[in-house]
């Protein structure tokens, strides 16, 4: 935690924070927020408009990507983060990065830099704290101003979350380079049609492009693979998204009782790089 007290600032004032404890961060302008037992400190403003993940979500997520079933985005991305990061990169910002699963891998590809997971979720938080020995955890709504410094980031991950284009921009270093993961419209398709997940919209594309407008496209890699799922892993992989927040518990179980004993998905991901030129803002 002490390596990027540095670069973070009060979600409430934008004052500089300055460490005063083992359990307490204290900013210039006399904020105070907690570092939690499990290891992770909540920079939160008190306005708070969106739900972080649940216990189970997180749990269902840990599992699914731990049996390896992502590990083709994971390593477009961590191949990625070591071409395209600038030299001796310090601070790897991952937002909305849940457990660290795509932080820790990006770390090891880059030895000098530390890793902070931005997130709502207190649930992810306390396995984040733990991804990797040079990443901390920090509590953050990503759709307020994030508790960043400016110009404190060289690498931004952003892996299926949410995003503001503007304060990405602000945190990136000039060169730095923002890594976004986004859902084509194949991916997952045969679940979507089964269980009626979220569907994806298919002018997302064209949205991202205009938001980051300002940004030179370095690399882009559309990852595309093929899975094989049980009924439990099914289950796992429905758990960990969004779509859990809006489907009943009982329907979608009486929904996987009726899938064959193994499902065949597509799983189609972009992969881009995006760099912040040196003249930006």
């Amino acid at each position: 935690m002490d390596a990027i007290l540095e670069r973070l600032r009060c979600p409430l004032c934008h004052a500089a924070v300055l460490r005063r404890d083992s359990r307490t961060v204290l900013c210039q302008g006399g904020h105070s927020f907690d570092i939690a037992r499990q290891g992770y400190l909540t920079l939160l403003s008190g306005r708070r408009r969106h739900r972080g993940d649940t216990a189970e979500m997180v749990t269902a997520r840990d599992s699914f990507l731990g049996q390896g079933h992502y590990d083709a985005l994971r390593s477009t991305i961590t191949a990625f983060a070591a071409e395209h990061a600038p030299r001796q990169s310090r601070l790897v910002a991952d937002l909305a990065g849940g457990t660290g699963y795509y932080l820790a891998s990006t770390l090891d590809a880059l030895a000098h830099a530390w890793g902070a997971t931005l997130d709502l979720s207190a649930a992810a938080l306390r396995r984040a704290s733990r991804a990797h020995p040079r990443a901390a955890a920090i509590g953050a709504d990503m759709w307020q101003p994030l508790p960043l410094a400016s110009r404190s980031a060289d690498v931004v991950l952003n892996i299926f979350g949410p995003r503001t284009p503007d304060e990405i921009d602000r945190v990136l270093t000039g060169g730095g380079v923002l890594i976004m993961a986004t859902a084509d419209t194949e991916h997952l398709r045969e679940l979507r049609g089964r269980l009626g997940t979220i569907g994806i919209d298919s002018r997302k594309a064209d949205r991202l492009r205009h938001a980051f407008e300002g940004f030179t496209e370095v690399a882009r890699q559309p990852v595309r693979w093929r899975l094989a799922l049980g009924r439990e892993q099914v289950r796992a992989l429905v758990a960990m998204g969004p779509s859990a927040h809006h489907i009943d518990p009982d329907h979608r179980d009486r929904l996987l009782h009726e899938l064959p004993d193994t499902l065949g998905l597509t799983a189609a991901v972009d992969v881009v790089v995006l760099r912040r030129e040196e003249s930006g803002g």
